[in-house]
This record gives structure tokens, sequence and C-alpha cells, in this order.
């Protein structure tokens, strides 16, 4: 596998060049269907969007990241908050509710020594503070930037663009 040059030029193109919701358009009802469940309201939009934001930077993706930052900066949250969600275990800057759903996000999308990636401690962590719906509205979020996720880091579209327009 060829690796690039830490001082090569990334290209600013999209790896894929058509969108994929337009190649396969039953994929826009998917979307569309997990951002209403992820939106039902039990759990805060800001506390959504900083476990997308970690998605994002867990798996590597410069889209997901410039993309969620952008969401999280529109709804006036402060940049310390922002900046600092890559280092969230000792950052000041989030209530235990927030912590325990980003500690969520990364057992999903990191590898355990331990084996099992949400341990039941973790899992009741989450539970002491979300209730059973909240709680699986977040596990569905978790989901659903994965389903991203694969989009992200195969088609490559180009970050900074708008969100319904990243392939041109």
């Amino acid at each position: 596998m060829e690796t690039r040059s830490i001082t090569e030029v990334v290209p600013k193109g999209p790896r894929m060049t058509e969108d994929p919701s337009e190649l396969v358009p039953e994929l826009a009802e998917v979307s569309a269907a997990l951002f209403k469940a992820v939106g039902n309201g039990s759990v805060p939009r800001t506390t959504i969007s900083l476990v997308h934001l970690r998605a994002g930077q867990l798996v590597g993706s410069t889209y997901l990241t410039v993309l969620h930052t952008g969401f999280l900066r529109k709804a006036g949250v402060p940049e310390e908050r922002i900046t600092s969600v890559v280092s969230w275990q000792d950052s000041p800057y989030f209530d235990a509710a927030e912590r325990a759903a980003l500690a969520l996000v990364d057992a999903v999308l990191q590898p355990s020594a331990d084996g099992e990636r949400v341990s039941d401690e973790l899992y009741a962590l989450a539970a002491e503070h979300y209730d059973a719906k909240a709680l699986a509205t977040l596990v569905n979020a978790i989901g659903q930037v994965g389903f991203f996720i694969a989009i992200a880091l195969i088609a490559k579209p180009v970050p900074g663009r708008s969100f319904s327009d990243p392939w041109r």
C-alpha cells in the first residue's frame, strides 16, 4: 500500500465524484430516518454533535471533523469545548452526561485490550445520565455516524463544503 508523504499536498477534490445518494437514491430515505430518530429531543443536539465530532476524530476523517465542528460553532458552542473534544477525558468543559456519551463513542470505535468494547460499567454509567429513550437515541446517534463514516473514509467528500454538496 502506498503512503503519502507528510509534505505532499492532499487532493482538494472528492475521491468519489458522484454523490452516493444520487447513485443509490434509497440512501436518502435511510439518512432522513436516522436524522429524524436521533433528533427526537431526548438527547441535546449539542451532545449528539459532540459525539459525532469525536467519532470523526477517532476515525481520522477531516470531512466529519470539519462538518461537526461547523455545526457546533453554528450552535454557539464555545471554542474551548469544541477544541477539547479530542482530549475530553481531562477537559473541564463537559458535564457528566456528555462525558458518558463521549466515553461510549470512544468504546465503540476503539479496540479494547480487555475484549469487550462497551463494558457493563460503562453502560451503567451512561444509564445513570440517560433514561431508556435517551440512551437508545444515543446508541442510534453513534450508529448514525457509523453509517456516514464509511462514506467519509471511502468516498472522501470535500471538507468544508456544504453538507448537501460535498461532491462537486
